[in-house]
């Protein structure tokens, strides 16, 4: 496990851009932290950098009945997500590709 230098957990994309073009500017790596559920290892900082927890991102931007789809922002969990929907007829289930954030 290799941990970042610094965690930050931004809490709009406005604030996601601005971190991330200081950090560009900087040279410094930017290391994107969902909710912790994959099992890749996408969030071991082996250069150190800025961890950009995006857990507290966590709205259901839009939801369409129509045309199946959501929009969510990062932090948002398929429990939540299906907690969501309930009602609708609708649920995400374990192992479906395809969610798109904000």
């Amino acid at each position: 496990c290799a941990p970042p230098d610094v965690v930050v957990w931004p809490q709009a994309v406005g604030q996601v851009q601005e971190l991330a073009a200081l950090c560009h500017r900087c040279r410094v790596p930017m290391v994107p932290f969902g909710t912790g559920t994959g099992l890749e290892g996408g969030v071991n900082a082996v250069q150190g950098g800025v961890c950009f927890d995006l857990s507290r991102m966590d709205a259901i931007a839009e939801l369409s009945l129509e045309d199946f789809s959501v929009t969510v922002e990062p932090g948002v969990t398929r429990k939540a997500l299906n907690k969501h929907l309930r009602g609708t007829g609708l649920w995400f289930p374990v192992g479906t590709v395809g969610m798109r954030g904000v």
